[in-house]
């Protein structure tokens, strides 16, 4: 996993619960810390960090990485607001993740394993809701952490997003589908 995920890891809890709550997540984890945002880290090692997180963060691993994906949206956004710039949702900014954003993270990290993602065609809904049902497919599993970043896109389009899953990886499937319906937050 590349650095900088784990130096969004370290932002985000500190931004939350102050400098210290890093410092005590490595120690309870035995790890040193020292991410650069080019470097490669064990995927274990993230996912130990998120277990040793106290229960503040949420219960649970899925929840841990529902929390960070959300928590890290906007720092994400902040730092790369170009992505952001064309979607005018969370569907259409979903939609450009392979073809925009995965692109120009490989051309930054070459070596980089991003997921995959496709899209299916959406159900008719009632009411008319913007939806997106989106495949998500990789190595590392984090299909929480996709939820994650998902809504924390909603917020930054000021909408609220409902993220179901009828299918996922942990259960054997395929790949995850990932049932997202948006609505403009009130």
């Amino acid at each position: 996993m590349k650095g900088i995920i784990f130096n969004l890891l370290e932002e985000v809890i500190t931004a939350e619960h102050g400098p210290d709550a890093w410092d005590d997540l490595l120690d309870a984890a035995g790890f040193d810390g020292v991410y650069t945002s080019l470097g490669n880290y064990a995927d274990e090692e993230f996912v130990a960090l998120l277990a040793r997180m106290p229960a503040t963060f949420g219960a649970g691993i899925d929840e841990q990485l529902r929390w960070f994906g959300r928590s890290s949206m906007p720092l994400l956004a902040d730092r790369y607001g170009t992505f952001f710039e064309r979607p005018d949702s969370t569907a259409s900014f979903l939609r450009s993740i392979n073809d925009v954003i995965h692109t120009e993270v490989r051309k930054l990290y070459p070596d980089a394993d991003v997921p995959t993602f496709d899209f299916d065609p959406v159900p008719d809904l009632t009411p008319p809701a913007d939806a997106v049902v989106m495949g998500y497919s990789s190595r590392r599993r984090l299909c929480a952490l996709a939820e994650g970043f998902i809504q924390g896109a909603a917020q930054r389009f000021k909408e609220t997003a409902s993220v179901e899953q009828p299918r996922c990886m942990h259960r054997g499937d395929e790949k995850c589908v990932l049932v997202c319906t948006f609505a403009s937050a009130a």
